[in-house]
């Protein structure tokens, strides 16, 4: 069983594997979690920087499920 972790902890958690990464900047990405449930929101620049962000935190102990609302902006 995964630990449950609280949900301002799971968001600490969340932001400091996404800042960690060389692939995903968490300048424009905002980062909610309730239960387990993370949701993120904001802009990539690439699907690939929005798969790695998904993947990446559906890794991290708590995460039960993640909804990615990450929007692709090419410009």
């Amino acid at each position: 069983m995964e630990a449950t972790l609280s949900p301002p902890l799971l968001v600490e958690t969340v932001h400091g594997a996404l800042s960690r990464s060389p692939y995903v900047s968490t300048k424009k990405v905002k980062v909610e979690a309730t239960d387990g449930h993370v949701r993120i929101e904001g802009t990539v620049g690439t699907f690939f920087q929005k798969q790695m962000a998904q993947e990446l935190i559906r890794r991290l102990d708590g995460v039960q499920r993640v909804e990615n609302q990450l929007q692709v902006n090419w410009a």
